[in-house]
């Protein structure tokens, strides 16, 4: 279908309330559009607001595999209509036939530990929501970069080319590997559009869909202002129009007396579904209601989310409450990067001095967040089976003791979630690197055998992350079985100019990958057998979740020049493709490029940083 054809909707405005100031798309329409720019926003989830108008746009590139997530024909970007609605110049609106009219969302967060009050779509405006017919899967269409809101603060509502592109790129990257993103429909060049950063660059805009743009920095705010009222009505349109209904959150798991779960890892990855709306279940005397299964499902979302992020080495740079997905989407692409040499202390973020947003922190900042948002629905969890009594939903607690007994319930819930979403993600980080060593078995022992001995390994002797799991699917049984013969295959992991690490030479670099690659093979023959075929499904299993190619900082920044400098184009939708693409051999694009791409990364090009500038 056409993107003119695809049925639009406005569920999020339809059932949340608007910006009192532009209440209706009539009155913001008629509005001049500077009379949108910053201010504070209260008793709102959402500006009416259209995007800035742009002269002479040209469409850089549009994301194939978004397109018919869709469901959207091949070469619907040829469609000026298409064109103009991705480039800001189209709204499904019109004052005689109405239809969809474009909105920024209101929210706060928590950046670097510290309350930063009201932020909000600063630069991003959505335009509707589309339903792909045969999935029917509905999606909001987001413009970022397309103008000035209520939420801008003290920026221009712009978006530079260079974030756009890394924006772009990644986004289809990360759902290619099967981690949880939004997405990316296309990218379009504003030549008219020169914005002041460090100094004047050319502006873009970044046309992206999710299936929700809601945050935990969207319940952030309205606990800072005591919007009791709409953070019920938040949490019942989250759980029936985002997730589906009640019915689909998980059940309370079986804690044991001691606040443990059980050692049954199906328990805590299938957890019951199907309980009715206003079912109160009870564990251990804690009474947890619908809202208290919201929470769960939010934060279950976000454990398998930052689990795949660990697992392929990606880090956002920026994960503040604002940048967390109640969906469990990796969100707001800044000065992100994947890994190079396995560093877990790395951050891609220059301005993150203490490490906040560190490899190795992402998890707990996770739920650090989570915990914010425990706090933001303390009341509502807190409140057991009376969350629905007439004096509760009109005014709280007023006694001092029930006060007293709902803190402490919303407490241990927020306690037993953590429990939950630690379970959640080692399972989930288990499950991923099992995959990624090309074993079908997990074995109690493998954490500390394989997983925790081959990441202290990567560190000590300097070796890059996802190379490491790509070359390890290029090795056979006969390559490692004897010691002779894994000394000689450990050479494969070393960079160009040899390995690194401080004290560490040649020949106890490869005594220590070698005995890493004897237990390897032991798990290897236990799970597949020794067989010639069945080693060679293995090895092509292993090439199915372990990416040949991965949009590293080196290869975008050579993509921006090029394309902004050069005026290359095509670079671009080599790029793209490759990211597309990431576990082919081969493209059958300009094969010296594929092979520097995939291949050794630049010595003085590894663990690059950025800023939070775009």
């Amino acid at each position: 279908m056409s993107l003119h054809d695809l049925t639009k909707s406005n569920v999020f405005t339809s059932k949340l309330p608007a910006d009192p100031a532009f209440e209706s798309p009539e009155i913001s329409h008629h509005a001049p559009r500077e009379a949108l720019g910053p201010r504070m926003v209260k008793g709102a989830l959402f500006t009416y607001v259209r995007p800035e108008p742009a002269e002479d746009t040209e469409l850089l590139g549009v994301s194939s595999r978004a397109m018919a997530d869709l469901g959207l024909k091949p070469g619907e970007e040829e469609n000026a209509s298409f064109q103009a609605v991705v480039a800001g110049n189209e709204i499904a609106w019109t004052e005689t036939d109405g239809g969809v009219y474009p909105w920024a969302q209101c929210y706060g967060g928590w950046q670097f530990g510290s309350w930063a009050g009201q932020l909000g779509d600063g630069r991003a405006i959505s335009l509707f929501e589309v339903t792909n017919p045969q999935t029917h899967r509905r999606y909001e269409l987001q413009l970022k970069g397309a103008g000035r809101t209520p939420y801008s603060r003290f920026a221009d509502g712009k978006a530079v080319l260079r974030s756009s592109i890394r924006e772009y790129v990644v986004s289809e990257a990360l759902n290619a590997l099967n981690i949880p993103t939004t997405r990316a429909l296309s990218l379009t060049l504003l030549p008219k559009s020169k914005v002041l950063r460090e100094c004047l660059e050319p502006g873009a805009i970044v046309a992206r869909f999710a299936e929700s743009w809601l945050r935990i920095g969207t319940f952030d705010l309205l606990r800072a202002r005591g919007e009791r009222a709409l953070i019920r009505q938040l949490s019942t349109f989250i759980a029936e129009d985002v997730f589906g209904g009640w019915e689909t959150l998980p059940g309370a798991l079986p804690f044991g007396n001691n606040q443990t779960l059980p050692k049954d890892t199906q328990v805590v990855d299938k957890p019951a579904r199907g309980v009715a709306r206003d079912e109160i279940q009870t564990t251990n005397e804690i009474d947890e209601n619908r809202f208290a299964r919201l929470y769960r499902e939010i934060a279950r979302r976000n454990a398998k989310t930052v689990a795949a992020w660990q697992a392929y080495g990606f880090m956002n740079g920026v994960l503040n409450t604002d940048n967390t997905s109640i969906y469990g989407l990796s969100l707001d692409f800044g000065p992100f990067a994947f890994m190079d040499n396995f560093d877990p202390t790395y951050t891609p973020n220059h301005d993150d001095h203490m490490l906040r947003y560190s490899y190795r922190n992402q998890p707990s900042i996770i739920w650090w967040n989570l915990v914010r948002l425990g706090e933001s629905l303390g009341e509502l969890l807190g409140a057991g089976k009376h969350v629905d009594d007439e004096s509760f939903v009109k005014d709280g607690v007023t006694d001092k003791t029930q006060e007293s007994e709902l803190i402490q319930r919303a407490e241990k819930i927020i306690e037993r979630t953590g429990e939950e979403f630690r379970a959640v993600f080692l399972h989930e980080y288990k499950r991923l690197m099992t995959q990624r060593l090309g074993l079908k078995t997990q074995h109690e022992s493998d954490f500390q055998t394989l997983y925790s001995e081959i990441l202290d390994t990567m560190e000590a002797l300097e070796l890059d992350f996802n190379h490491f799991f790509r070359r390890l699917s290029s090795l056979s049984l006969s390559d490692v079985d004897t010691e002779e013969k894994r000394l000689a295959a450990a050479t494969r992991f070393a960079h160009a100019e040899g390995f690194g690490g401080v004290g560490t030479t040649e020949e106890s670099a490869k005594s220590r990958i070698s005995k890493w690659l004897d237990a390897w093979r032991k798990r290897v023959i236990e799970d597949w057998g020794s067989d010639e075929p069945q080693d060679q499904e293995r090895q092509t299993v292993m090439k199915s979740v372990n990416p040949n190619f991965i949009p590293r900082g080196w290869i975008l920044d050579e993509v921006i020049d090029r394309v902004e400098k050069k005026g290359d184009r095509e670079i671009l939708g080599r790029v793209m493709q490759m990211a597309l693409n990431p576990f082919n051999e081969e493209w059958g694009l300009d094969r010296a490029e594929e092979d520097r791409f995939c291949g050794d990364v630049p010595k003085y090009k590894r663990a690059m940083m950025c800023s939070c500038s775009s």
